[in-house]
């Protein structure tokens, strides 16, 4: 009988098969003819084991695609979040080592792969199993998605992950109003605060083109309901205290498994 952990990857990687058959419209779109009025700027700055983070990910952010407003939209993901640099630019992530291990993990993949619909379908399929809690598996990503996961070993290994984690830094901390929390989500260099899964309708406000996908109309009718919803939505403070017992547990757990980023270095 099937455990469990091998039904969340097998549904992670059947999740990155779908996300194959939209890599090509979505291509088109990022690529088409420009509107009027420009496109709108997505940004989301976030870590990777923030389960808020994920769950936007997983099972928000990827509704722009489903919707059109790709079309009207300039995405950019920022891996880097409530991370400290320290003395000799060491990172120290939020939620330990692994984390520090896939936020450069993925900004190797958007550096190596600038092109949205071949960066974006590997992070989301990564952040899948964040969401079930299966990260480990984070390698299976690469191979349904014809990608070679050893440019980002390379990148990884070779100090350049390293050098995108220091510039992502400099940009997260030089954001202004200073982020607060992750998800931290900003539409047009405005940020929304907790108000953040209600992206779209902002986007759909933001673009001055003429013709706005038909999704914004119906964006609007559901606004007030999503601002209520927002109400109870955690995130991940950049002041957490990380001698909390929640993340003792969590660091015991990460540290544990540290062997795959030996492996990672070793390949």
């Amino acid at each position: 009988m099937e455990n469990r952990s091998a039904a969340r990857l097998r549904d992670a990687i059947w999740t990155c098969s779908w996300l194959i058959l939209l890599a090509s419209p979505l291509a088109a779109a990022a690529a088409g003819p420009g509107r009027e009025g420009g496109k709108v700027e997505l940004a989301l700055y976030y870590e990777t084991l923030c389960p808020y983070c994920s769950n936007f990910v997983v099972n928000h952010l990827f509704k722009v695609f489903d919707s059109g407003l790709i079309s009207i939209l300039d995405l950019k993901l920022v891996p880097y979040g409530n991370a400290r640099i320290g003395a000799n630019d060491t990172v120290t992530c939020q939620h330990g080592p692994w984390e520090c291990l896939l936020n450069t993990v993925e900004a190797c993949a958007i550096d190596v792969w600038p092109d949205l619909s071949e960066h974006f379908p590997l992070i989301y399929c990564i952040e899948k199993l964040v969401y079930s809690h299966d990260y480990a598996q984070w390698e299976s990503c690469f191979e349904p998605l014809g990608l070679d996961s050893k440019l980002v070993s390379d990148c990884y290994a070779g100090g350049r992950g390293k050098e995108l984690e220091l510039e992502y830094a400099a940009e997260t901390n030089a954001l202004q109003p200073p982020h607060q929390y992750v998800p931290w989500v900003v539409v047009d260099g405005k940020p929304l605060y907790d108000d953040y899964v209600n992206f779209m309708s902002y986007i759909c406000e933001a673009y001055s083109g003429t013709a706005k996908p038909e999704a914004c109309s119906k964006l609007s009718l559901n606004r007030v309901q999503l601002r209520e919803a927002r109400k109870s939505l955690p995130v991940c403070y950049l002041k957490e205290k990380m001698s909390s017992p929640a993340f003792k547990v969590v660091r015991s757990a990460v540290e544990s498994m540290m062997g795959w980023t030996k492996m990672l270095l070793d390949a």
